[in-house]
């Protein structure tokens, strides 16, 4: 567990309710207790029982999570006028785009909707579908792929560190030997990013019109919009590399 932070700017707090991030971490732990529960079929047979279950949810504690993704983003937004970042997140544009795409990702934590979700990109793929391109701006202005990557690879990196800190190997796994494995799992993390993402905007922002987003695509290239994403990624990594080492020590 993380040490509380006791009293984050007023602005950066702001910033936060106004993206609904303790919404979005609400749904990260419901993600990450599924994950959990995926890795005992995985890796002990199903043999983890009320003890793992306990200790998953002691991890994914939503107190914990939102202490480090507020602390991440006041130390990260210390020295930035966040004006402007408020402005356009608190306008009616902003606040309809921060809960379609809440909604979405609650959504997607029902398989079948995943699947729809996935069917409706390739379908979109196949009709060439005009909305794509007008996705694609939004998804390199904001370099969501490549991060979502790097965040992935992180992760899977902690996620070893702690199996090994933790005792699970025979011998020492050096770092060279956790990147390893780590890289060769990086066509698979690409892949399945990419489909994630397309699939996922898609449902979010399918009530938007195309100036909708082209106006959060026009954000996102500011500086402002390029300090906020690195900002959010830095935080949000720092959350998952340490839930993701946590997990793999107790693993």
């Amino acid at each position: 567990a993380q040490s509380a932070l006791a009293d984050p700017r007023a602005e950066v707090r702001s910033l936060y309710d106004a993206l609904d991030l303790g919404g979005v971490v609400r749904i990260m732990q419901t993600e990450g207790r599924a994950y959990g529960a995926d890795l005992v079929v995985e890796m002990f047979a199903g043999r983890g029982g009320a003890a793992w279950d306990a200790v998953v949810a002691d991890i994914y504690d939503t107190d914990d999570m939102e202490t480090v993704v507020l602390d991440g983003l006041d130390r990260q937004l210390a020295d930035t006028d966040l004006s402007m970042m408020l402005a356009f997140f608190l306008s009616d544009r902003g606040q309809r785009i921060i809960q379609l795409e809440l909604s979405a990702r609650e959504a997607l934590l029902n398989d079948e909707i995943e699947e729809l979700a996935e069917l409706q990109l390739q379908n979109m793929r196949k009709g060439d579908d005009p909305r794509l391109a007008v996705l694609t701006d939004f998804i390199e202005a904001n370099d969501l792929i490549e991060s979502n990557v790097v965040g992935g690879m992180n992760s899977s990196f902690a996620f070893y560190q702690g199996l090994r800190d933790g005792g699970a190997f025979e011998d020492t796994l050096s770092e060279d030997q956790i990147l390893t494995d780590v890289w060769a799992q990086e066509v698979d993390i690409r892949t399945d990013t990419t489909d994630w993402i397309y699939s996922y905007l898609a449902l979010a922002y399918q009530p938007l019109e195309d100036a909708d987003i082209q106006a959060y695509t026009e954000f996102s290239i500011s500086s402002d919009g390029q300090i906020l994403n690195r900002a959010l990624f830095d935080a949000f990594d720092d959350m998952y590399t340490g839930i993701s080492r946590a997990l793999g020590r107790t693993a």
